[in-house]
């Protein structure tokens, strides 16, 4: 069964032996970060399988309230928070639903019956709001302050406390559809937070689609465009917008809600590719394979998961933008200072004595390195369903995600690596993969070790590096602009006669199989071990 919240992930992992309660006093300011990277770490070189999940219990400065870090720090933790054997389990489920085997009898349609009525079962429901857990306090007006919320700074040239693991709720203005993403939100006061919204996120978007609509004019609306944006052109687009256009702006508000503290899988959907017409609430309740219990917020007109810890309720105000950052980021460097959209909170709902949900980001590996694993395997099956050749992907965590991709492929014909280059680059969010390396299918990608072999005899390196230039991550500060750079792919792929190579390719070494069997059977009496 799904863990119905936070709490019952919490007694799992206890009951798993995951689970660390620290009762020595720690400070949210610097101290829990220190020790949660470390046990992020925990183990050396490929044996590094992450430290437990760590609950302080007696956090500096907020008597009894608890913090919850590291809850997704190793692969094991991955599957006990998804209730799955394998990740890849869950990636053979999605494609039965991509693919599912056509009937051709009464029988086989009938044996499909009860596999539609579980894709049924996925949607969220909402539910009162007095059986809501997460409206057990609330708090309005002056009641409203996120000190008394134990909210981390987590490495010393942040520019202040950041929540870390929210799942930001906002709403499409013409469809409707829900998202739930999650972005950082640094701490200015007790009522107001940035809003780390990147130019190509989906709630960015949904920002960009109510300031088009609240602007008179034409010209103004794409000068507007990079407003929710970030970057060097914020200032000279907000002189460009007349003064009278600015102030109608300015009267308008998008709301948002933000959850913290969800079960498991309701966090991880927050940052999973979704594709564009799918509510992450349908990717948890998936997940889950139990619907997600929602409750209509307080003061917005948002639905929000019902059991979560915490719930702040808000609005950004259309063209406010304020400086945000540094903050130290998954890439192993400050992401420096830049303007994003401000987080005005109305009122705060949360469970009597709240568990508050962090991570830090940082030098790989850390959490978020085993979140991104999950990702990269369980969607793996939407990658295929476009680059069908595909055989198996892996985002090594020391290329922090968006920085390299080794990709296994079934060749087929000349330049298919580079086909296959170019239609990664074309999806989604691998659309900012700035290294791709393509291989064979006969090479294991998640052997880095085989990876680097291949690479470097596999390659002329004129002939099979190809660079490119396109969107990059806001948060690469080697780009030569914010947002815009160049990226590459080398084809470590055999080459064939059709792509200009004509000398015999040498076969690999491998030995014979009845060798190694016979070697297998005598192996542990040679006491070489």
């Amino acid at each position: 069964m799904a863990y119905d919240d936070l709490r019952d992930w919490i007694n799992a992992l206890h009951k798993a032996g995951e689970l660390k309660r620290i009762t020595v006093e720690v400070d949210p300011n610097l101290e829990m970060a220190e020790i949660a990277d470390r046990a992020a770490k925990m183990g050396k070189g490929t044996a590094r399988a992450g430290g437990p999940a760590l609950l302080f219990e007696n956090v500096k400065g907020h008597p009894g309230t608890r913090v919850l870090m590291n809850q997704f720090g190793s692969e094991r933790r991955m599957r006990l928070a998804l209730e799955t054997d394998s990740l890849d389990a869950i990636a053979d489920r999605i494609r039965l639903l991509l693919k599912p085997e056509t009937p051709t009898t009464l029988m086989d349609k009938l044996k499909m019956l009860p596999k539609l009525a579980e894709v049924g079962g996925f949607f969220p429901k909402v539910v009162a709001a007095k059986d809501a857990p997460c409206k057990q306090v609330i708090l309005r007006g002056d009641e409203v302050d996120l000190n008394r919320v134990p909210i981390l700074k987590t490495w010393p040239q942040d520019g202040g406390r950041f929540i870390t693991l929210p799942c930001v709720i906002t709403k499409d203005p013409h469809t409707g559809k829900r998202n739930v993403g999650m972005y950082r939100m640094q701490v200015y006061d007790g009522k107001t937070t940035g809003m780390h919204w990147q130019r190509q996120k989906v709630a960015a978007e949904h920002l960009r689609e109510r300031l088009r609509a609240a602007s008179a004019d034409t010209a103004a609306s794409v000068d507007l465009m990079a407003l929710t944006a970030g970057g060097t052109t914020v200032a000279q687009s907000l002189e460009s917008i007349p003064q009278a256009t600015l102030g109608k702006i300015r009267d308008g508000r998008m709301e948002v809600a933000v959850a913290i503290g969800t079960d498991p899988a309701t966090t991880f959907s927050a940052i999973v590719p979704a594709p564009p017409d799918v509510e992450e609430y349908l990717i948890a309740g998936f997940l889950r394979q139990k619907p997600l219990e929602l409750v209509k917020a307080e003061t917005v007109d948002l639905e929000v998961p019902a059991n979560a810890e915490y719930i702040l309720e808000g609005y950004v105000e259309l063209g406010e933008l304020r400086t945000e950052g540094p903050f130290g980021d998954h890439t192993g460097f400050y992401t420096m200072q830049d303007d994003y959209p401000v987080f005005h909170i109305t009122c705060i709902t949360h469970r009597k004595d709240p568990v508050y949900a962090a991570t830090i980001v940082g030098k790989p590996p850390m959490e978020d390195a085993w979140m991104g694993k999950a990702v990269e395997r369980i969607f793996l099956p939407l990658m295929q369903l476009t680059l069908p050749e595909i055989r198996d992907v892996n985002l090594p965590p020391e290329g922090v995600f968006h920085n390299l991709m080794i990709v296994s492929i079934k060749k087929s014909y000349a330049g298919h690596a580079r086909k296959v280059m170019n239609g990664i680059w074309a999806m989604g969010q691998a659309m900012f993969t700035k290294c791709i390396v393509v291989v064979d299918e006969d090479c294991d990608v998640q052997d880095v070790a085989e990876v680097v072999l291949r690479v470097s005899n596999n390659i002329d390196p004129e002939r099979d590096i190809q660079f490119t230039l396109g969107p990059v991550d806001s948060l690469d500060h080697a780009s030569r602009l914010p947002n815009y750079g160049s990226k590459m792919g080398i084809d470590a792929t055999r080459k064939w006669a059709a792509e200009g190579f004509t000398r015999p390719w040498p076969p690999m070494l491998t030995m014979d199989a009845a060798v190694k069997a016979r070697v297998d059977t005598i192996w542990k009496k040679l006491g070489i071990e």
